[in-house]
């Protein structure tokens, strides 16, 4: 007759749990930050939807299944996985909003006149001769 510690041993797996035991799937890892992608910022792995997005749209009322109807290659999990790493990582977070904000808002005010802008200002070829003849 086999010993409790044989018993044990014959109702394992190699990994160690008993036999016939589900094994929890790798967990994913939702929320990455890569140089170079997004500048850095936190996002959902696999895109380019940031934690900011996902923050910002349920700032706006949008619920997490709304979010992945108009994004159907997120997962709730995504969804709820940056909201998560916003509520843990706030302050940082927070502080790159504030930063990109006040990027934006540098490049707006210096800007300079684009083609466009020359266009709808008169500023074309063929402005000073009277424009495009009917």
């Amino acid at each position: 007759m086999a010993t409790a510690d044989e018993q044990r041993a014959i109702a394992t797996t190699p990994s160690g749990l008993p036999a016939g035991a589900e094994t929890m799937p790798e967990e994913k890892s939702h929320v990455v930050m890569t140089p170079g992608t997004c500048g850095g910022r936190p996002r959902i792995a696999g895109t380019r939807i940031r934690v900011r997005d996902v923050v910002e749209w349920t700032d706006l009322g949008q619920t997490a299944y709304e979010i992945v109807a108009s994004f159907p290659e997120l997962s709730l999990g995504d969804v709820y996985a940056a909201l998560a790493f916003y509520h843990d990582h706030r302050e940082m977070v927070d502080r790159q909003i504030r930063e990109d904000d006040a990027f934006v808002e540098t490049l707006i005010r210096e800007r300079k006149p684009g083609v466009v802008d020359r266009f709808r200002a008169g500023e074309h070829p063929g402005a000073a001769a009277g424009g495009p003849q009917s």
